[in-house]
C-alpha cells in the first residue's frame, strides 16, 4: 500500500482475510493513507531494523505497529521482543492485534512490552469499529514522544 519508509503503520498479519479488512478499514475512515505490510515475523523484522533484503537502506519510522502473534517464521512475540529491546524501536507503539485468548499469550505481551493487547472480534462489523477505535486513539488522539 506504500513505500515503507513512508508509512505511518506496519501491519504485521498472515492472514489475507484479515490483511485486507485491515487495510480496508484504514482506508475507508482515513486513519493512514500509508500502510507497511509484513506477511510473517522475519518479514516484520527485516522492514522494521532494514535488514534480510532491505540492509543498507534507511530504518522506517512507524508510528505504530500493529502486530499479530501466531505469524510463520519468526513469532509475533519474538518480534515484540526484538522491537522493545532496541533504543530506536522500543518507544514505536505496539498493539498485538490476535486471534490468542491465551493467557500465556496475554502475559507475555504485556511483560514485552506491547502497548495494548486486542482480540480480534469474529464479527464483521465489531472488527471493523475495532481497527477505527486503535487507529484513532494511536494515530490521532496519542501524543507521541518525539523520537532522536
Amino acid at each position: 500500500m506504500s513505500d515503507e519508509n513512508d508509512a505511518e503503520v506496519l501491519l504485521v498479519e498472515d492472514n489475507p482475510t484479515d490483511l485486507e479488512l485491515t487495510l480496508h478499514v484504514f482506508k475507508k475512515h482515513n486513519l493512514a493513507s500509508r500502510v507497511a505490510v509484513a506477511r510473517d515475523g522475519a518479514e516484520a523484522l527485516d522492514l522494521i531494523f532494514s535488514t534480510g533484503p532491505r540492509a543498507g537502506q534507511s530504518k522506517p519510522r512507524f508510528k505504530l505497529i500493529l502486530l499479530d502473534l501466531k505469524l510463520p517464521k519468526v513469532s509475533g512475540l519474538e518480534v515484540l521482543k526484538r522491537i522493545k529491546a532496541d533504543p530506536e524501536t522500543a518507544i514505536c507503539p505496539v498493539v498485538v492485534l490476535t486471534s490468542s485468548r491465551e493467557l500465556a499469550d496475554h502475559a507475555e505481551s504485556y511483560k514485552l512490552g506491547a502497548n495494548s493487547y486486542i482480540v480480534k472480534p469474529v464479527d464483521f462489523e465489531q472488527f471493523n469499529n475495532s481497527i477505527v477505535e486503535i487507529g484513532t486513539y494511536w494515530l490521532m488522539l496519542n501524543d507521541q514522544p518525539p523520537r532522536a
